[in-house]
């Protein structure tokens, strides 16, 4: 049942305070700089205009497809969020829950408080594909790779935009170094971390090292295992150690989506980290036209994430090209509000708007979507 008073997604954003501590909905929703990339993945949506043919619209709309080869009720997926134990009781497991119930993909982060055979087992039927970072000691990548096989995942995606971790600026704004409030006895903040890289097992004598010193340093730990210095042989490496898919995540040019082709990947995520790594980027929705036209013919699928916030979003960016879309926070705000239910209802949401843009535009079908239903408002001209 609908939640009353909430008529669209971005709403789920002013019902999630008092659930959680403030500084760790500051964490979820912050970016990094001037936050004008975390900002501008919004409003950019908003500059894609739609081109509506009307008297071609059917009764019913097929909105599924595959990805990756795997079916799904329609292109939507969840993105990759660490640390979800923070925002609700069952985490990673009830997201997981609520994608496999909408029969849409989800992205576990490698920073979820809970292990990947957890979430695989608390949602045995889910699709589920597993993020990972070009780990500088390569025992965490093989490891989370062979676990992902053994529990069902049917992919692997590589965070590439992480040479060095941004600087948010929200935690800085609201009381300065984020560290010294996982501390606080009194909130989920020591769940917070020191529940967290779990699933760094690859290395388990390095975790209990950084344990026994303080959850400051298992913190320091997981920075510096997913920064680095990370060149295109590392994902040439990763190919030859399994047969599963890769998509790399974090891909904002046509230079770096040739570069991605001709390592073989099978997916690029257009994505600017939800505006947490380089701070003044273009919006991925914009970036996108230059990725998929870069990649052309090869064969690889394109998603992108990134300022979702409604159905109509979701058609914007597969007229421009993308083969699915994903939501981040979105997804953190249905959780945080009730759990599996809420991510359940956002998904929802999402989807019955995506049908009825599709109706009011004239697609019936996936396959009728194509850039003709779109124009930047660069474009425009008067015709007068």
């Amino acid at each position: 049942m609908p939640t009353p008073g909430i008529s669209c997604v971005a709403d789920f954003e002013k019902v999630i305070h008092g659930k959680i501590p403030d500084f760790l909905i500051d964490y979820f929703a912050t970016g990094t700089g001037d936050e004008q990339t975390l900002e501008d993945s919004k409003r950019a949506f908003q500059r894609f205009r739609l081109r509506p043919l009307v008297l071609r619209s059917e009764t019913k709309i097929d909105v599924s497809t595959h990805v990756q080869g795997q079916p799904v009720s329609f292109p939507l997926g969840i993105a990759p969020t660490g640390f979800q134990g923070a925002c609700h009781p069952d985490g990673d497991k009830a997201t997981a829950r609520a994608a496999d119930s909408a029969r849409v993909i989800m992205i576990v982060s490698c920073f979820s408080v809970m292990t990947i055979e957890e979430i695989a087992a608390a949602a045995p039927r889910a699709l589920l594909w597993m993020q990972i970072y070009p780990f500088r000691d390569r025992r965490n990548t093989v490891d989370m790779i062979r676990r992902a096989e053994k529990s069902g995942f049917k992919a692997i995606v590589v965070t590439v935009d992480t040479p060095s971790a941004g600087l948010f600026k929200r935690s800085f704004r609201s009381g300065g170094d984020i560290k010294k409030r996982f501390g606080d006895q009194n909130s989920r903040g020591l769940f917070f971390i020191s529940g967290s890289l779990v699933n760094f097992q690859g290395a388990a004598e390095d975790i209990l090292k950084a344990k026994s010193t303080g959850d400051e340093h298992l913190y320091t730990y997981g920075r510096y295992q997913s920064t680095g210095g990370t060149k295109w042989d590392y994902i040439t490496w990763m190919k030859s150690i399994t047969k599963l898919p890769i998509i790399l995540k974090g891909i904002l040019t046509a230079e770096s989506a040739r570069d991605a082709v001709a390592c073989g990947v099978q997916g690029i995520i257009v994505s600017a980290h939800g505006g947490r790594q380089l701070d003044g980027v273009q919006a991925p929705i914009e970036a996108l036209p230059e990725v998929v036209n870069a990649v052309r013919g090869s064969g690889v699928e394109v998603y992108m994430d990134g300022g979702v916030r409604s159905g109509r979003d979701i058609f914007k960016a597969l007229a421009i090209g993308a083969k699915a879309v994903f939501v981040g926070r979105p997804a953190i705000w249905g959780l945080v509000y009730n759990g599996t239910d809420g991510v359940t209802e956002i998904l929802d949401m999402l989807k019955h708007e995506f049908v009825n843009t599709m109706s009011l535009v004239g697609c019936n079908r996936l396959e009728d979507i194509n850039p003709s239903f779109v124009q930047h408002e660069s474009q425009f001209v008067c015709k007068l």
